[in-house]
């Protein structure tokens, strides 16, 4: 705990251990990046070896510890492996951060098999690692969930009709899922990006940064940002939602 006379105490991330969903590119990565960077323990999981193996190695030039393996959070098997990683590695986890996600279009322009394996991913995985993660904080009364979604939740844009019905899904789940388990000492807290510059976004590099420098387009490090603050504020704090919108994104 870190504490002066002119700030309210922090939590520190030291040791802290932390799993990151989808933390080999995007928010996750940047999250992987910044907490690693504080001394927080991290394991991630995602798609691609070679992104994986740069990650971790980023993660550890910090001089923090990371390990993580191959798999897909729309498999329950590949959740099953990734949580013995964690207890083998780590031996518990304080915090699970959800931010392993797939973009999704308008119900009508997408295959039945790819509209279903973006709620397996979207939502489906959401809920089956936080099951696991609770089951591994209940007994210390103590732990902490982030759950990235999107202001499309709010938005519901048009052409993303799969991607808003998860997304609303998920701020809905966090909402319900604060009451239950705060009895508990464990914390829920819903994270919701505006446009964020991503491998997600249908944008190259050069119309990212153009997009970040006229304010209407988010960097992933804003995100991780404002993880990192939720993860260090005192015991008695929790922040329950946050809505991070590029400047000149209105709606």
């Amino acid at each position: 705990m870190i504490q002066s006379n002119s700030h309210t105490a922090v939590e520190s991330l030291v040791d802290k251990r932390i799993l990151i969903t989808g933390g080999t590119t995007g928010i996750g990565r940047a999250i992987a990046l910044l907490l690693g960077s504080y001394g927080a323990s991290i394991v991630t999981f995602g798609r691609h070896q070679e992104e994986l193996d740069e990650v971790l190695d980023a993660v550890r030039q910090t001089g923090s510890r990371a390990e993580g393996c191959v798999a897909d959070i729309a498999s329950a098997d590949d959740i099953q492996r990734v949580f013995h990683l964690v207890d083998q590695t780590l031996g518990g986890l304080d915090v699970l951060i959800n931010s392993a996600a797939v973009g999704g279009e308008s119900i009508d322009k997408m295959a039945d098999a790819d509209w279903r394996y973006v709620i397996e991913t979207n939502l489906v995985g959401y809920l089956a690692t936080t099951k696991e993660a609770l089951n591994r904080m209940k007994p210390n009364q103590r732990g902490h969930i982030i759950l990235v979604g999107s202001m499309s939740a709010d938005v519901r844009e048009e052409g993303s009709s799969v991607y808003v019905a998860t997304k609303s899904a998920i701020q809905g789940f966090a909402e319900s899922l604060r009451k239950e388990v705060n009895p508990l000492g464990i914390k829920i807290s819903l994270v919701e990006p505006g446009a964020v510059g991503s491998d997600m976004q249908k944008t190259t590099p050069d119309e990212e940064r153009e997009r970040q420098q006229k304010g209407d387009m988010l960097r992933a490090e804003d995100i991780a940002v404002c993880v990192h603050y939720i993860l260090t504020q005192p015991q008695r704090c929790d922040v329950v939602s946050v809505q991070i919108r590029p400047h000149l994104q209105l709606i």
